[in-house]
């Protein structure tokens, strides 16, 4: 058998293994990263290539140099995402769950509205709805930020029978998020299934998540259902994948 090795520059190997201890805590936020004499010696590298690898980790924003005193550990950016907690509708006059759960942390959450269109289905859209690839549906595209700063790239997709005519298709957010309108339209949404799978970015999500280099996006496919067995909404979120875990549980 042929013998399996990492094919990465040894920068991000390092870097690879010094993230992984951040994001799991064994590296504990505002401590300091080892001098580079010292990770030179754990993982027998020269000192460029240390740097190389903590350069890596400061792009990504889980460290910062302070003049005289070293590397510091940032505190977690990472968001842990439990799906189930946006699944009901808001209050009457509330916001979205999402940007209630943002405001629970001291963060300012808020959606842009970048394009409303009826466009050709997606393969996975067409046989999430039962159509025929190709044909019209209504996509919102949004960008969902906190404190100004790009998290989610959201394009959500609805039936044009459903859609067309509705607050649904007009450019213009929703105050509530679209279970509102789907909620008056009778097609509220009582069951959900979501498919994550990871990837490389594509460039228009590399731009819209102001990405750094190595950072895979995690993928979300979600059909939301009507209590009638319709699949009355299909989602497409990509969210950074250095920045958001997620969180299920069961049984519920």
């Amino acid at each position: 058998m042929p013998t399996h090795r990492d094919p990465r520059p040894r920068s991000q190997q390092i870097a690879a293994d010094l993230r992984a201890d951040i994001m799991s805590g064994d590296i504990a936020a505002d401590s300091y990263l080892s001098s580079t004499a010292e990770l030179s010696a754990r993982y027998r590298a020269s000192g460029a290539t240390i740097q190389n690898a903590v350069s890596i980790l400061k792009a990504e924003g889980y460290v910062e140099g302070e003049p005289g005193k070293g590397v510091k550990v940032r505190p977690t950016r990472q968001q842990t995402i439990t799906p189930a907690d946006y699944a009901t509708l808001p209050a009457d006059g509330q916001p979205y769950a999402w940007i209630t759960a943002a405001a629970e942390r001291g963060q300012r959450g808020a959606y842009r509205l970048l394009a409303v269109a009826e466009v050709p289905a997606p393969i996975q859209v067409a046989r999430a709805f039962s159509v025929d690839p190709g044909s019209p549906v209504v996509r919102r595209a949004q960008l969902g930020t906190h404190n100004d700063e790009p998290v989610e790239l959201v394009h959500t997709f609805y039936p044009i029978s459903l859609a067309r005519g509705t607050a649904l298709a007009v450019k213009r957010l929703i105050k509530g998020g679209s279970q509102v309108v789907l909620a008056e339209l009778g097609a509220e949404p009582v069951s959900f299934e979501d498919v994550i799978s990871t990837r490389p970015p594509t460039s228009e999500e590399f731009v819209a998540l102001d990405l750094p280099t190595e950072v895979p996006i995690l993928r979300t496919f979600r059909v939301a259902v009507s209590a009638a067995g319709q699949p009355v909404e299909c989602q497409v979120m990509v969210k950074s994948g250095h920045r958001h875990e997620v969180r299920y549980r069961w049984p519920s």
